[in-house]
């Protein structure tokens, strides 16, 4: 059985804005569709009409090529050798120049309109130069901010030179676009405190698709147990840890209580290790990576608690966790640590919050949500209310009025 997250479905299209004629790219260092705001994106364009090429990287088992309706991917191998800072200066180089190389050669062959590139790395848009010297338009999505990224990831601090390197070459990556957006307001606030224009960044919100995070209607919580769930790519920065040691605090009073954690990533094989040091291995299952979004919605459905233990930390003050919206579109109540984005876009009435990386008060918050099946209805509804502007059926139309208006706006000479 396959464990990567699959395509929601085939995409034909839909009468209205873009004429098939109409050509964009997307470019993506990562994989597509594991990467569900690429996702969202890419299926918003060719719904609305627009033939789609997507270029992002090969996971193995990945085909090289996949044709999904109007959408169109190519995928390339990168060098995934290593660790730390080194594995990151060989992959960026490397799929910079595949992808120099094949846009320029893919757009005098297909002439698209907008090229659209999601960071990281933030100066990957350079890669678009020669369609845009050729008159296409260029959307920067900038999914997070480089320098803050840089410096939690690698333990600098926000002075060092490498981080001011990284400022620059985001303000020139803004100014290279024609448009950017990016995903909440902080970070909006981030680029514009270090020299953006604020009239070029719109704010495109990360709501979850609820074609797809809907409840299953026929999946119910186990009543023996208390499940606990969390999802996505599995880093220490995500805080998972902060999770196996609650769970272990609160073992011997919840007896049912279980965690499962779905997706893969570097911390997995540490989180497993913990779990049976802390001796909750029966306590803690891992998914084998990435699994369809039919199993992951079953999983969620019959699942009593979503988890969102991020550690708090200049780049986490600024962005929002897809999952946190997945589990408000699924109705399903959570325990949320406090970061300054999410206490700022939801108030305390919408997750029993608890404080980052301290296990013992994200155990209290447990025990709190175990004893009143009440109070975890009545965050689940109140979250839902909170997070009304942000569905993506909402934030979609914002994206693709962005598209509309480069594909209006003519090239300045």
């Amino acid at each position: 059985m396959s464990h990567i997250v699959l395509w929601r479905g085939v995409t034909a299209g839909m009468a209205g804005r873009g004429p098939g004629s109409v050509r964009l790219c997307v470019v993506r260092q990562h994989y597509v569709p594991q990467d569900t705001r690429v996702l969202r994106e890419v299926e918003a364009l060719a719904d609305a009409g627009y033939e789609v090429d997507v270029l992002c990287v090969r996971r193995p088992g990945e085909p090289a090529r996949e044709r999904r309706g109007r959408i169109r991917i190519r995928r390339l191998v990168v060098p995934d050798r290593g660790g730390g800072l080194a594995r990151y200066l060989l992959r960026n180089p490397w799929f910079f120049a595949q992808a120099a190389v094949l846009l320029g050669v893919w757009h005098l062959r297909r002439r698209y309109r907008v090229v659209q590139v999601n960071s990281l790395p933030d100066a990957l848009i350079f890669a678009a130069a020669v369609p845009r010297l050729l008159g296409a338009r260029v959307l920067l999505d900038l999914q997070e901010c480089m320098p803050e990224f840089f410096a939690t990831k690698f333990g600098t601090s926000t002075a060092h030179p490498a981080v001011r390197v990284l400022i620059r070459l985001e303000q020139a990556s803004i100014r290279f676009a024609h448009a950017v957006v990016t995903p909440t307001a902080q970070l909006r606030a981030l680029f514009v405190a270090r020299g953006a224009a604020p009239s070029k960044i719109t704010v495109v919100m990360d709501g979850a698709d609820e074609d797809v995070f809907r409840r299953q209607p026929d999946a119910r919580p186990d009543p023996g147990h208390f499940t606990l769930i969390s999802h996505g790519t599995i880093e220490e920065r995500y805080g998972l840890d902060t999770a196996v040691e609650a769970v272990a605090a609160v073992r011997a009073e919840i007896p049912g209580v279980r965690l499962k954690i779905y997706g893969d990533g570097s911390d997995k094989a540490r989180l497993a290790r913990l779990a049976v040091a802390r001796g909750v291995v029966d306590r803690v299952w891992f998914s084998e990576g990435f699994v369809p979004f039919a199993e992951l919605t079953h999983a969620l459905s019959t699942a009593d608690v979503g988890v969102v233990a991020m550690k708090r930390d200049a780049f986490r003050d600024v962005t929002l966790p897809g999952k946190l919206f997945d589990f408000v579109a699924m109705g399903l109540p959570s325990a949320v640590s406090r970061t300054r984005s999410i206490t700022q876009t939801f108030d305390q009435d919408c997750f029993e919050y608890f404080e980052s990386g301290n296990a013992d008060d994200l155990a209290r918050a447990l025990r709190r949500l175990h004893a009143d099946a009440g109070r975890r209805a009545r965050l689940a509804e109140h979250a839902r209310r909170a997070a009304e502007p942000y569905r993506w059926p909402r934030q979609r139309e914002t994206y693709l009025a962005v598209v509309d208006g480069l594909l209006n706006t003519r090239r300045k000479p």
